[in-house]
């Protein structure tokens, strides 16, 4: 009498192997969303580092911060757009960054808002103060504190 090898798998080892792809799938998932979102988010802050320098140098030269976008030497605030931003503006002395266009719904039409502070000559900046309504669980680290 022959001995026969088993060849293959058996029906609990491919169904063990399937609950634990379904179980790495359901907690990978939801942290690449939130990468993805976040990454979005940074997008923002990008586009408004142009509006952090002509708010600086607004200050430099006039001792107040602008108040609009045409005052400090941008564009219109639909024309400063990106893949997931729909613009970005200067209004009462703070930048505001509108998330749309591509942006994921958790932040789609929600704000991000960066304030200035004067300190002796130098400018420093808060984001994600005043009314920003982006959840906080989207925001950088330097946002969140």
């Amino acid at each position: 009498m022959k001995k026969q090898l088993q060849q293959g798998f058996t029906l609990i080892e491919l169904m063990i192997v399937v609950a634990i792809i379904g179980i790495l799938a359901a907690i990978a998932i939801p942290a690449y969303q939130n990468y993805t979102i976040r990454a979005q988010v940074s997008e923002g802050l990008s586009l408004a580092d142009g509006a952090k320098t002509a708010m600086t140098e607004f200050y430099t030269n006039k001792g107040t911060f602008p108040t609009a976008n045409a005052s400090a030497g941008l564009a219109a605030a639909g024309s400063i757009t990106g893949n997931y931003v729909s613009g970005v503006d200067i209004s009462t002395g703070a930048i505001v960054v509108t998330y749309g266009n591509n942006a994921n719904a958790a932040i789609k039409a929600k704000t991000l808002v960066l304030t200035p502070t004067a300190n002796g000559g130098s400018v420093s900046w808060v984001c994600g103060g005043g009314s920003t309504s982006v959840p906080k669980q989207y925001l950088p680290t330097s946002c969140q504190g």
